[in-house]
């Protein structure tokens, strides 16, 4: 059941994240679960360790560790943003 948990987490998570950064209508939701996966370790490696509160990798549930996890995942298409902006086409 933990994986299952984690899978529609870090959907939801990513999701919300490619709406904030406007890339929504170009991610499916595979895309958006592996942005949520990512950017939660991406989160736990920048910022859990500033604020003291885990991510969606590390079983925590509470609101900071989603949080903390959203913020990971808004950095990580951040940085897609740029490389792709760059990108000659």
């Amino acid at each position: 059941m933990g994986i299952i948990l984690w899978l529609v987490i870090g959907g939801v998570v990513g999701w919300l994240a490619s709406i904030v950064m406007r890339r929504d209508g170009s991610q499916g939701i595979i895309l958006n679960i592996v942005v949520g996966i990512v950017g939660a370790l991406l989160g736990g490696w920048l910022i859990s360790p500033l604020v003291g509160a885990g991510t969606i990798n590390s079983g925590d549930l509470s609101i900071a560790g989603l949080f903390v996890s959203f913020l990971g995942a808004v950095i990580l298409l951040a940085v897609v943003n740029l490389i792709s902006r760059n990108r000659v086409r």
